[in-house]
């Protein structure tokens, strides 16, 4: 069963996140590999006082022009993939969401 990741990071870090999540396992829909879609979106953030954010000042709220990447990957690989995204993405707490996609009818 495949499971979709979809993640948001700054522009700068899309390839090294792909290239981490590949690695990992995602991004294969039947004989293709390496297969994502992203596009463009503002971030918000107001990190706390003891934060150390990547982009801005804690305790002042942030905008962050970033992108949306989403790509899928086989459900048994899940812990890889969000441990390579964590260990890729330049920001302390990255924002993602693990999706159960519909398996097709017969």
């Amino acid at each position: 069963m495949n499971r979709k990741l979809v993640v948001f990071v700054p522009r700068e870090s899309l390839d090294p996140v792909r290239e981490a999540v590949f690695a990992a396992g995602a991004g294969r829909i039947g004989d293709y590999e390496r297969c994502s879609w992203y596009t463009e979106g503002t971030g918000t953030f107001l990190g706390g006082e003891s934060t150390l954010p990547s982009v801005g000042q804690p305790g002042r709220e942030e905008r962050v022009a970033e992108l949306r990447l989403e790509t899928v990957y086989p459900a048994n690989r899940e812990a890889d993939v969000v441990a390579a995204l964590r260990r890729a993405h330049p920001y302390e707490e990255p924002a993602f969401d693990l999706y159960q996609l519909a398996e097709p009818q017969s």
